[in-house]
């Protein structure tokens, strides 16, 4: 077991990274601006999800000591990683599993493959699980001869769509029910002709589609959102039953689950037990909370296996500003409120997490040449911030990687004349008077200047100083 990169700096990990090749953000988002279907579905989706979500957050007078409390055990967490990572190891393999640790998404799908061939399978069934896409799993999978089969339903929809996921939620967001059911007609199987599309019936011809899958195949893969180190207990929450059945029925079950999500004890899964369900679907709670504790003779998988996952979570780890990113549960609520997701979707930002949370965790785990652009994509509105239920700083990340972001020789040289220009009060004082000579431009900038106010007018400098107004009283 390779267990020493916990806690150390790293370099971008392998076999993950920029999903856009050489497409930066912004030139992406604007070819999905000039989609009004997608803007359409995502208009309509997300202004659902969050008049659900605050109707159960609303009821909860305690939703800010939660948050709080959630925010805390995560703090706690990071604090104390490699412990808690220990603790959980120890405690799986006494409960009867095996813990592997991969150190990026080359080892983990190696150790995943290696696992399936073991068992002669030639399919493996899957549980919606953000570190699998991360990895890139399921194309590993199937270079080794192996067929993955996703059997949540939006995560099917995007399989068969030979589609990207485009929210962490809801991965087919993107798609309405018209173009499901062309999906189904074209790619599922015996699928009767006469196909509507009406939620009921799609949602039963993906169940009669997966049904033989789950009968007949005896090896899974999932992911987790939480482990417990105390106990060496995994949990998996979802809102179909499709977990429940992967998690049950197959002989061998490997859970590939990133290193941040353990958790302390038992009792800290009532905090995120309660955030998660609000904050995700609008729900009280989960439908199916399925929760395993190694092996049990007789009953359910007999061999269980666990891929802590760190793939440049140390090197966010070593930051002490970017690792809030590693607090997250998952939940999309950022992604939910954020205008700018809002009208984009998810593809235009390159990664397998969009959205606020995308925009400071990818550049972290697949590094910041890859994804410059990635922590301008947002207004700073805070939105995110407010929506998070284990209050993320989001903006205050953003802030702090573009930072880390090269900028051009230009900008560098005007913000560092700003700089010295702040910290000497003469100079800044002079600088005050001549702004105010700015009255006379109007509402645009002469060129070179004049990009910034081809969208937007020049605020007018007020008529005194805040200087001048102190002075006179």
């Amino acid at each position: 077991m390779t267990r020493t990169f916990l806690g150390m700096p790293a370099t971008a990990p392998r076999g993950v990274g920029n999903l856009r090749g050489e497409e930066s953000f912004p030139a992406a988002a604007r070819r999905a601006l000039g989609d009004t279907q997608l803007r359409r579905n995502l208009r309509h989706a997300t202004t659902t999800i969050r008049a659900k979500s605050a109707a159960v957050i609303g009821e909860l007078p305690d939703w800010a000591q939660l948050r709080a409390a959630g925010s805390a055990i995560k703090t706690d967490v990071m604090a104390r990683l490699p412990e808690l990572l220990e603790q959980l190891e120890a405690a799986v393999a006494a409960a009867g599993g095996t813990v592997h640790w991969a150190a990026d998404a080359l080892e983990a799908n190696r150790i995943v493959t290696d696992l399936v061939r073991a068992t002669g399978a030639q399919r493996v069934m899957k549980v919606k699980s953000m570190a699998t896409q991360e990895i890139g799993l399921n194309e590993a999978l199937e270079a080794a001869g192996i067929e993955p089969v996703e059997t949540d339903l939006a995560e099917l929809i995007v399989q068969l769509g030979r589609d990207r996921p485009s929210h962490i939620l809801v991965p087919a967001i993107h798609r309405n029910r018209a173009e499901i059911r062309e999906i189904f007609l074209r790619e599922m199987p015996g699928v009767d002709p006469a196909l509507t599309d009406e939620p009921a019936v799609l949602a039963a011809a993906a169940r009669r589609h997966l049904r033989e899958t789950f009968l007949s195949t005896p090896v899974a893969v999932s992911g987790a959102n939480f482990a417990v180190a105390e106990t060496g207990s995994l949990a998996v929450v979802e809102s179909e039953g499709n977990g429940r059945m992967c998690l049950t029925l197959p002989e061998t079950l490997i859970t590939v689950m990133g290193v941040e999500k353990v958790i302390p004890t038992w009792a800290d899964l009532e905090v995120f037990l309660q955030l998660l369900p609000r904050a995700s679907t609008g729900e009280r709670m989960n439908p199916y909370t399925s929760m395993w504790t190694g092996v049990t003779p007789g009953d359910g998988p007999q061999q269980v296996h666990l891929v802590l996952l760190d793939n440049g979570r140390s090197a966010v780890l070593a930051d002490a500003v970017g690792r809030q990113a590693l607090h997250c549960i998952r939940c999309s609520a950022c992604l939910n409120v954020c205008p700018v997701y809002e009208r984009t979707g998810g593809h235009a930002y390159g990664s397998v997490y969009p959205g606020p949370i995308g925009a400071v965790l990818s550049p972290q785990l697949t590094g910041m040449p890859d994804n410059a652009s990635l922590p301008y994509a947002s207004s700073l509105c805070g939105a995110c911030y407010d929506a998070c239920p284990v209050m993320i700083n989001i903006p205050e990340l953003l802030v702090h990687l573009r930072g880390q972001a090269p900028h051009p020789a230009g900008e560098k040289a005007a913000m560092g004349a700003a700089a010295y220009t702040m910290d000497h009060p003469r100079l800044y004082a002079a600088a005050q008077r001549a702004a105010g000579l700015a009255r006379l431009a109007g509402p645009a900038l002469p060129p070179p200047l004049n990009g910034w106010t081809a969208s937007r007018d020049l605020p007018a400098a007020p008529p005194q100083t805040f200087r001048q107004w102190w002075a006179e009283r």
